[in-house]
This record gives C-alpha cells, structure tokens and sequence, in this order.
C-alpha cells in the first residue's frame, strides 16, 4: 500500500502541478465546452478571476504533494477542487469525468495514507480542552 500510495501522490502532484501551471501560462489548448451551460460557467469563471485562485491552490497544493510536504494540508486544499471538477463534469461537460475520476481515486489512495491527520475530523464529540 506504501507504494501505491507514493505514486499515487505523484501523480496527483504532477496532474495538479501541470493543470496550475496552465491555469497561467496556457501551454496545454483546452478547447471550448460543447455545452451552453458549460461554457456560460467557465465564461463567469474566467471574467471574475476566479480561476486564478483556483489554479493558484492546485500549483500550491501539486507542489506540496511532490515535495512531500504537508501533504495533509495540500489534499485538504485539494479535496474541494476535486469535488468542483467531479461535478462539473458529470453534470455540465461529460467529456473530462474519466481524468476527474481519476484525479479522485488517487486522492482516496493519499489520503489514505495519512488518514490519521484526519482522524479529529471524524470524531462525534469535540475532545475536551486542556487545562
């Protein structure tokens, strides 16, 4: 599992890295969505600069992953990004859900790894503070 998950986390880092980097210097031609709904959202998107945050967190976050570092904090910075692209794929723009589930999967595998820097999240009551 130790392997899985390290290629995994690079993988993920490089896909991240890659599409961030993008995000900025568009070497990778990404044509237009077949979809109106599709094309209206990445239009808003784009207008509002709110892209440029998005690819800002996945550099940030691909960079982490393939450092090593804080891997925890990057899959939590990742984890929204990669629900964001799962739905508008499945539900706007079906041509890119294979690599958005992809993205997913390997994201499972690295959390899984360090699943114990999760684990306050899934307690049902908060631990009792320290005096």
């Amino acid at each position: 599992m130790k392997i899985a998950s390290t290629v995994a986390r690079y993988l993920l880092g490089i896909i991240f890295t890659v599409f961030g980097l993008n995000g900025f210097l568009h070497f990778i031609h990404q044509p237009p969505p077949a979809s109106p709904l599709a094309l209206q959202y990445m239009t808003v998107m784009v207008v509002s600069h709110y892209f440029a945050f998005v690819f800002l967190v996945q550099l940030v976050a691909g960079i982490l992953l393939l450092v090593n570092r804080f891997v925890p904090l990057a899959l939590a910075l990742l984890a929204p990004v990669v629900v964001n692209i799962l739905l508008f794929h499945g539900l706007m723009d079906p041509a890119g859900l294979p690599l958005g589930v992809l993205a997913a999967i390997l994201w499972v595998l690295v959390f899984l790894s360090v699943r114990g820097a999760f684990s306050g999240l899934f307690r049902s009551t908060p631990l009792s503070p320290v005096a």
